[in-house]
């Protein structure tokens, strides 16, 4: 199986190549991504906790799904089938903003995306994918916020910017 290519951006999110995904986050290279936020009839947004075998970030809290585009995918079809792969569930979305970031790991890759932030609604329970996804919770924003500010070391960097930085985006009980 061939590696998974992910799309090279320039800070305006033109498509400036291709490189295998192991080597952009080795190079620190900018490139496409998306995170899903599903929330349900109380305003509590789906948290997964990401699979302890992951290469990076193994065993932390994140919003409900998230990943890179592929070639020739819309942020909204990439959305939805990465909601598939992870949570086992489809469900419409919508996309509410988009943010550059760059977080070094301790693994020597780094994140550096350009993150484009999608919403949904569902109300039942995801069927996950363990090879993905070690578990899953529904928590309200300002809990969440609550539990970052005290644990910090639970959740993922991009989560933590997000809700630093762009909270107003994510926060659908305004």
């Amino acid at each position: 199986m061939t590696e998974e290519q992910v799309i090279l951006v320039d800070e305006y999110d033109n498509k400036i190549g291709l490189m295998p995904k192991m080597e952009a986050h080795e190079k620190a290279l900018l490139h496409r991504a998306f995170s899903v936020f599903v929330f349900n009839d109380k305003n509590e947004l789906m948290l997964q906790q990401r699979a302890l075998h992951k290469y990076h970030t193994p065993g932390l809290w994140t919003n409900t799904c998230c990943s890179h585009q592929r070639d020739g995918e819309t942020n909204l079809q990439a959305g939805k089938r990465r909601l598939q792969e992870e949570m086992g569930f489809v469900t419409e979305l919508e996309e509410s903003t988009s943010f550059i970031y760059k977080a070094p790991f301790d693994n020597g890759l780094t994140e550096h995306e350009y993150d484009h932030i999608m919403i949904g609604y569902y109300n039942d329970n995801p069927n996950i994918n363990e090879d993905e996804v070690a578990s899953w919770k529904w928590m309200s924003l300002e809990a969440i916020k609550l539990d970052m500010s005290s644990n910090p070391q639970l959740y993922t960097a991009w989560f933590k910017i997000i809700f630093e930085k762009f909270y107003e985006f994510i926060n659908i009980n305004k």
